[in-house]
């Protein structure tokens, strides 16, 4: 009976917010695009083709921007309903498409901030030399 009442309210808060939605995304990939194996503004233009709006791809208008932060960094602005979790699926379908998914991942480094980073091979490395 809580949870009934708790997920009424919260719908209803939605609602009556008049106020714009703004959320502000990060992909840091400085340091797979410094050893020069990731092509930040090929990413930027995937984004650009591949973010849907409303149920559409290509429907940006000035509801979301995507920008280049400095070296490696792509900057996500929204204000609209948008999830850090769509993001991160269009970075790992980049990544796949770009034949990187074996090489790197994508981690959350703090709210709203993701991080490309090379997978830890120092192990696997020691694993050989001992056969």
């Amino acid at each position: 009976m809580k949870a009934g009442a708790k997920g009424t309210g919260s719908a209803g808060s939605k609602g009556k917010g008049g106020g714009k939605i703004t959320k502000k995304f990060i992909i840091n990939a400085s340091q797979p695009a410094s050893d020069k194996i990731f092509d930040v503004s090929a990413f930027e233009k995937f984004l650009h083709e591949k973010i849907k709006v409303d149920n559409r791809v290509g429907n940006l208008g000035d509801t979301v921007q995507i920008s280049q932060q400095g070296e490696g960094k792509i900057e996500v602005v929204a204000h609209t309903q948008f999830s850090g979790r769509y993001l991160k699926y269009l970075t790992k379908k980049f990544l796949k498409k770009q034949q990187l998914r074996d090489w790197l991942r994508v981690v959350s480094t703090s709210q709203g901030v993701y991080e490309l980073r090379f997978f830890n091979v120092a192990n696997d490395e020691a694993d050989e030399d001992d056969e």
